[in-house]
């Protein structure tokens, strides 16, 4: 994680630019920080860039929110690393996703609202079992815009992004890491709070 105030480090391989929930807010806020032109020397460096949901819709060549609903209605330019256009509406999509992309089978889940489209989507970055085509890449495969969250949790994906990177993947089933994270807490809850106590006190209240 970059904090506000500091650059995006230039030795970098790969940038994330995650969901968000204030698009164009946060484009302003990129701005504001210049990590608008660290992520274009990225680029020319010849580096990766992943955007993610309202990451997707930032690398793109414009965002609207025409209805305001993300916050006060309007529209800005986005990075211009895709050749797409997102418009922000009113219908959000949540659905569980399974698919192919990079070649490596994945799931995750898409939760967002409005569309993005342009010459660019015809480059999708995954097939999904429904049929449906998943977001963008760039001519050279180095730019890469996805409406799927989570999907970097399926090892094999993982893999396959790492291998563009030149690195391997340490193999790590990232389900069984959060099941063994979430066993510890739940220990030690139970070591040193009274649980059914609490469970009693959370059903009263229902």
């Amino acid at each position: 994680m970059v904090p506000p105030g500091r650059p995006i480090p230039a030795e970098a391989a790969l940038i994330v630019l995650p969901g968000s929930k204030a698009t164009l807010a946060d484009m302003a806020a990129i701005r504001a920080e210049g990590w608008d032109i660290d992520i274009a020397a990225h680029r020319r460096r010849g580096g990766m860039i992943l955007g993610l949901c309202g990451g997707y819709q930032m690398l793109g060549t414009a965002i609207a929110d025409p209805l305001g609903i993300e916050g006060p209605a309007g529209a800005a330019a986005g990075l211009g690393l895709l050749d797409v256009a997102s418009v922000l509406s009113p219908g959000k999509r949540l659905d569980h996703v399974e698919g192919t992309a990079l070649g490596a089978r994945f799931a995750g889940y898409e939760m967002h609202i409005g569309e993005t489209t342009g010459p660019d989507c015809a480059r999708a970055f995954a097939t999904l079992r429904d049929g449906r085509r998943d977001g963008a890449k760039s001519a050279d495969g180095r730019v890469i815009g996805s409406y799927v969250h989570g999907a970097l949790a399926s090892t094999p994906l993982r893999a396959a992004l790492l291998e563009r990177l030149d690195t391997a993947s340490d193999g790590i089933d990232h389900a069984s890491t959060v099941d063994a994270a979430l066993d510890e807490i739940a220990a030690a809850l139970e070591t040193h709070c009274d649980v059914a106590g609490l469970a009693a006190l959370a059903m009263a209240g229902a």
